[in-house]
């Protein structure tokens, strides 16, 4: 290659020559060239639509010079005669040529191309040109793909890391101004500074399949070279010198290549781009001046992680998507070996560990590898883990970058403790060994580890690799005598795993034996050796499932098996210990003003079939006990489209108008569908219940209805949400003794290239039979009267007062208040609203409404719309409507209407919902 860098223009002018090597057994008429950088070139590329699903906004909103592209302008043979070749739409970022004749198995041929590749700004990938006219250089060139099993790998681009080039040789000139400077992981060659405005430099390498350049003004990285290796980072870390550096780096490279293997190249990168990427999640959610770690140990972690990243990618010669798991398993479990030596007293939240406040918290107990069960666990607890076979690019966003990453570890050294002959260890060495010599794949790595091990481990890649089958056992049938304790296993998950057991005297261990309970009836009988409690997987080496249920305790008397424990607002769980959290509330309505109260619960960071939430409280104006409770238990089903079924029952007692409270209760259950794709947004959701509500009679509520009710309500949703697109359906029955009605609701939004926003709600609903003689459970214009209690109003009864301007999208979904405010035969409405800037909005509702004995009224009403945080904090100023220029009558701002929501679930699921 022989490429000409114009950082103005933030372009590489390219003259491409490539010799084509067919070292297959295959006669190819084709050639795939990877061309990740057009992936791009506009909104709808694969990688746009991935950005879409995962709710990132900068890609879409960029202006057209901050996206990037690849324009051919000659493709020749070694006769010099024009190629054909293809580019689709729908696969943008690689090209098909098309050969003028076949290539035999062990033939060559010669391509020569000339392309500008325009690059894209840095804020999308970390990798591109940034804000200081700096380039960070990767996948930006045309480069052969893999071919296997008869067949070049055809891979989009989806910001993965996970680009199947063909390992190749490389020779290159690039062409630069004077005064930037050019890093990469290539071999120097020559420079050549003859011209007065540019600088030429050349580089070489063997058998790569990527490279980085770091073209920058002021060169940021640092050499460093070990063990004959030249390591150039620009990791940040302030506060330390670069001694101290050059010995954390000494020691981690010494590490991988004594328990991996030397680096096959001169040079390696690790940038701090490399690690925002994939950062060691943990640390850096910890703001530096909270930070429980060392400035040395968060730097050498940092350095860790994103190393071993580098290393394998530049050294495995793997599908690195399809067979992703083996990189992340041989990264993750080496992190975890090199903590064991270096680091043995780690812990997971460092130095808080250590202080007296703490100490009661299981998080604070926890040793540095513990913590990666605890965030596998996390996606297996809400049935969201993927098989660590899946291809990298099905897995959701939490998977891909964190639990599937760890499970893979634990995996490694699950099956390590197992074997316990250094098998594991010695297996990597080969395989790395192997990958040296020619191109490998995942099989490869399982034949080298099936033929180390003493024991048969067919198990381990049909179980812990291919499936989703989680590990669960617990005690059945224990018994002790004084020398021996005798018992069985259930096996709850009903597949076969090894697991470990341990005699447990005083917290240390007396005996450790691993067990293969193949049958459920299997009796097993230890040497007791004074053990007070006998427990399965005592060290967490299986990533089980549940290990609240994996411990008996040998003690003659025995009050419970597991003491009750409180602690102050979340912890992790503790097996051993069931836990009750407690966190002080406050709240406020009208009625209730300032509530404060203790909630009670036991919902730790891992989700459990069965919680409870009692949150008693104190009414500061009522001057009486409120507050709320639920109850709730859930069962997951792991391979089917139905995937957890929810029971629960709520309590709520409040005022809902002064002096009169209402006590609600709520048995419900709840469907919940996904699609086969876990990373298809498009959920589910069936919901029965029966909601049963006492009110206490006020003086200040005179509108007929019966103050005590039941209703049953079934109700239907599906919706499928990204950023471009959301679509929401919603269906609504309810019936009780004096009426019947059914609704349905219809959500649009779409996101337009010029950043304006359209949304579009449709509502219709009607009356099956209707006796009441009030409009307490009619359909509501404005605000519904929200007779079910499901929503947070902070004076549900007031008809004035700012309190009556707070706004709920449901029903009607006006903003005006037009009489009549309320149908009790049908409604059918439609909203709209379209952003002018930002979250500057236009909005305008249309609808008619029909009233018993009453002609069919229409009504419509248009305004502006400040939607500052969506669904927290929105803000409608009516303009026109049947009432007429509302602007310009009198008490306009009585008029104005209101979002307000103080739940921080709504506003946490913003952030959360590009992970899940």
């Amino acid at each position: 290659m022989e490429a000409a860098v114009n950082l103005e223009m933030k372009t590489l002018n390219v003259r491409q020559d490539i010799t084509f090597y067919n070292t297959s057994n295959d006669s190819i008429i084709s050639i795939v060239l990877n061309d990740w950088n057009n992936a791009f070139s506009d909104k709808n590329t694969p990688l746009a639509r991935r950005f879409s699903d995962e709710f990132y906004r900068g890609f879409h909103l960029a202006k057209a010079e901050e996206r990037g592209n690849t324009t051919i302008l000659n493709l020749l043979d070694s006769d010099n005669m024009a190629l054909q070749w293809e580019r689709t739409d729908k696969n943008p970022d690689f090209i098909v040529v098309k050969l003028n004749r076949k290539l035999a198995p062990n033939e060559k041929i010669d391509l020569h191309l000339i392309y500008i590749a325009k690059i894209p700004n840095s804020k999308f990938t970390h990798y591109g040109f940034d804000q200081n006219g700096n380039m960070s250089l990767k996948n930006w060139f045309l480069s052969p793909a893999r071919f296997e099993n008869h067949r070049f790998i055809k891979y989009n681009n989806f910001n993965l890391d996970d680009i199947a080039n063909a390992g190749t040789d490389y020779e290159i000139e690039i062409k630069i101004p004077n005064q930037y400077t050019i890093t990469t992981d290539l071999n120097s060659v020559s420079k050549d500074i003859s011209n007065t405005a540019f600088t030429t430099y050349s580089f070489s390498a063997k058998n790569r399949t990527d490279f980085n350049f770091i073209i920058e003004k002021q060169n940021s990285y640092k050499s460093y070279t070990s063990n004959g290796l030249e390591v150039l980072s620009n990791l940040n870390s302030k506060k330390l010198d670069e001694i101290q550096k050059a010995i954390i780096i000494n020691r981690v490279i010494s590490f991988s290549e004594s328990f991996i293997g030397k680096y096959p190249h001169e040079k390696i990168t690790v940038s701090e781009a490399d690690y925002e990427r994939n950062p060691f999640y943990g640390l850096n959610q910890l703001p530096s001046f909270i930070s429980p770690f060392s400035d040395d140990f968060i730097f050498e972690i940092k350095f860790l992680k994103t190393y071993l990243n580098n290393y394998l990618k530049n050294s495995l010669r793997l599908d690195p998507r399809k067979d992703n798991w083996v990189y992340d398993g041989i990264q993750i479990y080496t992190m975890m070996k090199f903590i064991e030596e270096n680091h043995p007293d780690q812990k997971m939240l460092g130095s808080l560990s250590n202080m007296k406040l703490f100490k009661s918290y299981n998080i604070t107990n926890l040793t540095f590898n513990e913590q990666y069960s605890y965030y596998y666990m996390l996606m297996a607890r809400k049935n969201l883990d993927q098989p660590l076979g899946e291809p990298k690019n099905n897995l959701i966003k939490f998977n891909e970058q964190i639990a599937s990453k760890y499970r893979a570890g634990l995996s490694l050294s699950y099956l390590d403790d197992y074997l316990n002959q250094n098998s594991v260890p010695k297996s990597v060495q080969e395989f790395y060994n192997l990958n040296k010599e020619r191109q490998a794949n995942r099989y490869d790595f399982e034949k080298i580890l099936t033929k180390n091990s003493s024991k048969n481990i067919d198990w381990f890649f049909t179980t812990i690799i291919d499936s989703r089958d989680i590990i669960d056992y617990k005690f059945s049938n224990v018994s002790r005598t004084a020398d021996s304790v005798r018992f069985s296993i259930r096996n709850k998950s009903g597949i076969f795993a090894p697991i470990p057991v341990y005699g447990i005297k005083k917290n240390e261990v007396v005996f450790k034996n691993w067990i293969e309970p193949k049958n459920s009836d299997s009796i097993y009988q230890f040497d007791r050796k004074n053990a007070d409690k006998i427990v399965l997987n005592y060290d967490n080496e299986v990533p089980e499932f549940n290990l609240r249920n994996n411990w008996k305790s040998l003690k003659s008397v025995v009050v419970t098996n597991r003491p009750i424990k409180f602690n102050f607002a979340k912890d992790l769980e503790d097996p051993y210990y069931n836990q009750i959290l407690y966190i002080p509330t406050l709240t406020y309505n009208l009625y209730d003003g300032f509530t404060p109260g203790i909630r009670f619960h036991n919902k730790t960071i891992l989700d459990k079939p069965f919680v409870f939430d009692i949150n008693p409280a104190y009414s500061m104006t009522a001057e009486t006990i409120t507050g709320s409770s639920a109850f709730s238990w859930s069962e997951n089903y792991r391979d089917s489209k139905l995937y957890n079924i929810r029971y629960s029952i709520s309590q709520n007692y409040f005022h809902y108008a002064e002096n009169a409270t209402y006590l609600r209760l709520n048995p419900m259950v709840q469907f919940r569908i996904r699609e086969e794709n876990f990373r298809d947004n498009r959920k589910q959701l069936i919901l029965a219940r029966q909601v049963i509500v006492n009110r206490e009679a006020s003086q200040y509520i005179t509108d007929n209805s019966k103050p005590n009710y039941s209703i049953f309500n079934v109700r239907y949703s599906n919706v499928k949400t990204e950023l471009i697109d959301h679509f929401s359906f919603m269906n609504d029955v309810q019936f009780s003794s004096d009426f019947g009605k059914i609704s349905g609701e219809v959500e649009y939004r779409h996101l337009f290239e010029n950043n304006h926003k359209l949304n579009l709600r449709l509502y219709a609903g009607t009356f099956i039979y209707n006796t009441t003689n009030s409009d307490y459970f009619s359909f509501g214009l404005d605000r519904p009267t929200d007779y079910l209690f499901d929503y947070n109003f902070l004076g549900r009864s007031e008809s004035t007062g700012i309190f009556s301007q707070q706004y709920v999208i449901a029903e009607g979904g006006f903003k005006s208040k037009i009489a009549p405010r309320y149908a009790d035969q049908w409604m059918a409405t439609m909203n709209a609203s379209y952003a002018l800037w930002n979250w500057i909005e236009v909005y305008g509702d249309v609808g008619f409404l029909k009233n018993k004995h009453s002609k069919t009224d229409f009504a419509y009403d248009s305004g502006i719309r400040l939607n500052l945080v969506p669904d927290y904090f929105e803000l409608y100023f009516p303009v026109y409507s049947n009432n007429g220029w509302e602007i310009s009558q009198t008490k306009y701002n009585e008029k104005v209407r209101f979002i307000v929501t103080f739940a921080p679930r709504t506003l946490v699921t913003l952030f959360t919902r590009k992970w899940f």
